[in-house]
């Protein structure tokens, strides 16, 4: 399988702007979009490594709070519809409504 089969590697950084940071809605709002797609999805921060962007746990560990900078890395053959949609969850703001 060449790399145009296997699908390319996009790379983006996002802050979390949400007041409450990302917590267990946007995570789970997260996990359930990762998980429509083929692609690995992996989420990190600078100075630790990079955690399963499918597993909850592993995002809650993160304790991204409001103002952190993550990097968003997602490889596959539909990695540039997952990144859309991945990159829309964490720019979202959540409120308690």
């Amino acid at each position: 399988m060449d790399a145009m089969t296997a699908g390319e590697t996009l790379r983006r950084s996002v802050t979390i702007t949400n007041p409450q940071g990302f917590h267990l809605r946007p995570i789970q709002a997260f996990v359930e979009a990762a998980g429509r797609f083929k692609s690995t999805v992996q989420l990190g921060r600078d100075g630790s490594p990079p955690v399963n962007g499918k597993s909850p746990l592993s995002l809650l560990g993160m304790a991204a709070e409001q103002g952190t900078v993550l990097w968003l890395e997602v490889t596959g053959p539909d990695c540039q519809e997952a990144m859309q949609a991945l990159l829309e969850v964490l720019e979202r703001t959540w409120t308690d409504e």
